[in-house]
Formats: structure tokens, sequence, C-alpha cells
């Protein structure tokens, strides 16, 4: 289990209460959870990646620790702005696409 943070940008109420439920709302779209198991993780963003078919210019970012990965964190990304996560020498860093 690792600490899980959900961070959530013009969602609508039904998102946020449903991750409120879930974890603990730190600031206004900010979540968190302490000792989240990997199976409820998945639980969680299988939800919000089904609902967010409805939402219009949003986003959402999950992330949790993950020593097997550059940085030691995990991340996914649903939404605006579109971005790209790259490994740059053992180092995660975000790629936005030029305009």
């Amino acid at each position: 289990m690792s600490m899980t943070v959900v961070v959530t940008r013009n969602v609508s109420g039904r998102m946020r209460g449903f991750l409120a439920s879930s974890m603990l709302e730190l600031a206004p779209g900010v979540y968190s959870a302490p000792k989240m198991s990997p199976a409820v993780r998945e639980r969680v963003w299988s939800v919000v990646t089904e609902w967010f078919t409805a939402e219009q210019e949003a986003s959402v970012i999950l992330l949790w620790a993950d020593s097997a990965q550059p940085g030691g964190q995990s991340v996914q990304t649903l939404g605006l702005p579109p971005v790209n996560l790259v490994d740059l020498d053992g180092l995660l860093i975000t790629h936005r696409p030029s305009k």
C-alpha cells in the first residue's frame, strides 16, 4: 500500500463527491489516501476514467509511490492539457506537445 494523491480541475460535483467518499479532500480538488492498496486505486481510477467521458475542459491526475518507476512514483492523467511523461536519466518529466 502506498500514498495516493488525486488532483482535479473543473470536474463535476459527482466526480468530486466520489473522490471525497474514497479519499480525504485536503483542499478543493486535491485528494489523498495514505495507504491505498493497488486494487482500490485501480477501482477508483476505473470509475474516474469511466465518468470522465462526461466532463468538459477538465483534468485529473493520479499519482502514487512506486519504487520501480523513475523518480519513485507513477502518474496517470486524463484531460487537458495533454502531457506525455518522459523518463530523462531516471527523472520523470512532463512534455507538452507544441502547438
